[in-house]
């Protein structure tokens, strides 16, 4: 089940995180993984990681905010491993401000990172994935990482929930114009809860700073206490998700949005 034994993927903002989650992930269940992050030396240190688990990666430094890095990164893919059969947009950043404010530049940067980097990403990869999509049962796959603050608003990031609801519909109109097109790469979303990485703590730490907690432990726990499972999420439990989406048990999926969020938008 879920397996991607011969298929390459490419994951963004993998140095750690649900993107790190993802890229062990896809490499278990048998994909060549190119690990994809800004910073060098954390791609390097997951790949390292996936090859002494006997997994096969190779570390990327990319910006996803530029178009060269991108056609270096599809270079790459193409030269090194054949193709790319699943692409993982899931690099982003996040900050808590209200809308007065947020300066222009924090706009446009959340902007560049969030969606333009998704844009990007889908452009430059949409050949090889087309190309190589014939091969499997499920077609190629792309998966974007949203929120649950692209399916609900927040009055504590705008800026940042306005990016994740970008990426939402992005995804649906991909998805429409990938299918409709009679090419078999499936276009989905993942809108996580708080999940236990660095911006989950950074999201425990703004509720001390507003005083809505004591300190970090109680800031957990009421982050906990937004999910009716009782619990922040695990990089693991969007990993698993991710997996699904990019395997050929998802081949009937797309333009779907999956919730991986304890219950909290149920609510």
């Amino acid at each position: 089940m879920n397996r991607l034994d011969g298929k390459v993927a490419l994951v963004t903002g993998a140095g750690r995180g649900i993107g790190a989650a993802s890229a062990r992930r896809l490499a278990e269940a048998g994909a060549t993984v190119l690990v994809s992050d800004l910073n060098e030396t954390d791609a390097r240190l997951v790949a390292d990681s996936i090859a002494r688990a006997g997994g096969n990666a190779i570390p990327l430094r990319l910006d996803v905010t530029s178009e060269v890095d991108w056609f270096a990164a599809v270079k790459q893919a193409e030269e090194m491993l054949g193709g790319l059969d699943v692409l993982v947009n899931n690099a982003g950043i996040a900050f808590a401000k209200s809308t007065e404010q947020t300066g222009l530049d924090e706009w446009r940067r959340i902007t560049a990172v969030n969606v333009d980097g998704v844009f990007l990403g889908t452009r430059a990869c949409a050949t090889l994935l087309k190309q190589r999509a014939p091969r499997w049962p499920g077609g190629a796959a792309i998966v974007n990482i949203s929120s649950i603050y692209g399916i609900v608003g927040t009055d504590v990031a705008a800026a940042y929930s306005m990016t994740k609801g970008a990426v939402r519909l992005f995804t649906k109109s991909n998805a429409l114009e990938f299918a409709r097109a009679g090419q078999n790469v499936r276009v989905n979303s993942i809108h996580p809860g708080y999940i236990e990485t660095d911006m989950g703590q950074r999201a425990m730490a703004t509720l001390v700073e507003r005083g809505l907690a004591k300190d970090p432990d109680d800031a957990r726990a009421v982050l906990a206490r937004f999910h009716p499972l009782g619990r922040m999420g695990t990089p693991e439990d969007v990993a698993a998700a991710v997996n699904f989406l990019a395997s050929d048990d998802a081949a009937f999926i797309t333009g779907a949005e999956l919730l991986v969020d304890g219950g909290y938008t149920a609510a």
